[in-house]
């Protein structure tokens, strides 16, 4: 019985299914590129609580019970879908993971829209949306402020490309207010912010200078990021002075020392698709309306690489390269023969399918714990799996060491952790045990206080010896960090011993004001 449906092979290597006038829109370019989206959100709910909460996961919970217009560690975004997660899913941790998930995944479609805006066909948009599959599928693993950064940057992207086919000025506003959401995900967008300006100032959209549009945009972006802009001046601009220590931590370290190295391995498949992308934007007749687009990464990478960024910072610019880059390789091979376009189409997809499987197997909590796999998992995928282990016992630990202390001890316990990972563990499963919230110097905690009345009795968690001495009276060892499955997570290579002490040696007041830190 015929299906009324042909396949023809076309001589780009492009399987066409001829479906007339009856063409769903269940089977369109688009719904394609959702269903691969949809793909890795699905994935990531499976798998997504197979091991633990990460240590800036527990942070980003906690500060999502006290939701603000700013954090020392980041914008409010990532805090208020992790509010919404608490709202519908509890503490579900692949229910928390959901956002992080769904955003990631919808700069699949983003990819795969912007070439086909680009010119590109069905090939095209399928290899632009692939090759962001490993982005969406290890970036999406985790509850951070980067799939919001990043989902930030592929939508200004987007719009941007939009504005220049439609060349419709009032696609201004979208770019606008897509560059305000990513002002309140992460700083960071403000050097792409840079790259469109530079890409104004040296292409012929120097027109749009003149629109209205764009400074309606401009106006946009600025009010959506006013109520962090206030938070900061009240709170003396407390994201700068952690961004100036982190940053000097990494550069300290050797961490940004490979930036331009790391950008040959870290785009995944592709450095072929990116300089065909480079290519695309900036010498192709095809794209010269486009040339922005290449403004857009080429300053932003140059910025970078000068302020001595780490690697995984420029991540988010590489979809609209790849979209480009897709473009290009379709166009290129529907001039070959029909023998060589699908050899090479084979052969792409081959790569992009083994790029996606490693990615799976090596960057998802997927690995049985402390097998052969989770071993290469750490070594090759993803090393901060050590971060997903430990937190409930050792807020098991905390609750024995309160259970063993004297009534009068108790009477006015605290509870300090020296990371945003151990307060916001307590906080989490310290409820089970009747604890109390922890305290902490750390980013948003210190703001928070030591409480009223002060404790008297402290459990000193992840600080070593000579700084619980050093700052608390009479410490004594009380108990060490241990973890069920036998996972040497940092905070047992750092600080193993929780600690006893008294009160400050300076008194509260004199204490807190010098405990402020950043990490």
């Amino acid at each position: 019985m015929g299906t009324g449906q042909e396949q023809v092979l076309t001589s780009d290597g492009a399987v066409k299914s001829g479906l007339d006038s009856r063409s769903s829109i269940w089977t369109s370019n688009t719904a394609v590129l959702i269903y691969m989206a949809l793909g890795t959100v699905i994935l990531h709910a499976i798998v997504g609580n197979r091991y633990g909460f990460h240590r800036d996961e527990l942070a980003t919970l906690d500060d999502a019970r006290h939701l603000a217009w700013g954090y020392p560690a980041y914008p409010p975004v990532t805090p208020f879908f992790g509010r919404i997660s608490l709202i519908l899913f509890g503490t579900s941790l692949s229910g928390f993971r959901f956002f992080a998930s769904l955003a990631h995944g919808a700069t699949v479609v983003l990819a795969g829209l912007m070439a086909r805006d680009l010119g590109g066909k069905r090939n095209a948009q399928f290899l632009a949306g692939a090759v962001c599959l490993p982005y969406a599928i290890g970036g999406g693993a985790l509850m951070q402020y980067v799939s919001f950064d990043f989902f930030a940057w592929v939508l200004t992207a987007y719009f941007m490309v939009r504005l220049l086919k439609t060349e419709n000025p009032r696609w201004w506003i979208a770019i606008g207010a897509s560059i305000g959401f990513g002002m309140l995900s992460k700083y960071a967008i403000c050097f792409f912010v840079a790259g469109i300006v530079v890409g104004l100032l040296f292409t012929d959209a120097r027109r749009y200078l003149k629109s209205k549009w764009l400074w309606i945009g401009i106006a946009v972006a600025l009010l959506m990021f006013l109520p962090n802009l206030l938070w900061q001046v009240q709170h003396q601009f407390a994201s700068l002075d952690l961004l100036r220590v982190i940053h000097a931590r990494d550069v300290r370290r050797g961490d940004t020392n490979s930036f331009l190295r790391d950008q040959l391995r870290t785009a995944f498949l592709p450095v072929p698709l990116v300089l065909a992308g480079l290519y695309f934007y900036f010498f192709s007749r095809q794209a010269g309306r486009f040339r922005i687009v290449g403004w857009m990464y080429a300053i932003t990478l140059l910025i970078f690489a000068i302020a001595k960024a780490k690697s995984y910072y420029l991540y988010p610019a590489y979809p609209m390269i790849y979209a480009g880059g897709a473009v290009w390789v379709e166009g290129w091979l529907a001039t070959l023969r029909h023998w060589a376009a699908v050899t090479i189409w084979s052969i792409t997809w081959t790569l992009v399918a083994c790029v996606a499987i490693f990615i799976i197997a090596f960057n998802l909590p997927i690995a049985p714990v402390n097998s052969r796999w989770f071993q290469m998992s750490l070594m090759v995928g993803q090393p901060e799996f050590r971060a997903e282990f430990g937190w409930p016992e050792m807020v098991q630990e905390v609750a024995r060491i309160r259970d063993s202390l004297a009534p009068e001890e108790r009477a006015h316990l605290g509870i300090l952790a020296d990371d945003t990972g151990e307060a916001g563990a307590v906080n989490l499963y310290g409820t089970q045990y009747g604890l109390p919230r922890a305290i902490s110097g750390i980013n948003s905690n210190w703001q928070r206080g030591y409480g009223n009345p002060p404790p008297q009795t402290l459990i000193v968690v992840g600080q070593a010896r000579e700084a619980a001495d050093r700052n608390f009276a009479g410490c004594r060892l009380a108990g060490h960090l241990w973890d069920r499955y036998g996972v040497k997570t940092d905070e047992m290579g750092w600080s193993p011993d929780i600690f006893v002490c008294g009160p400050p040696r300076s008194g509260w007041p004199e204490f807190w004001k010098h405990f402020k830190y950043y990490g």
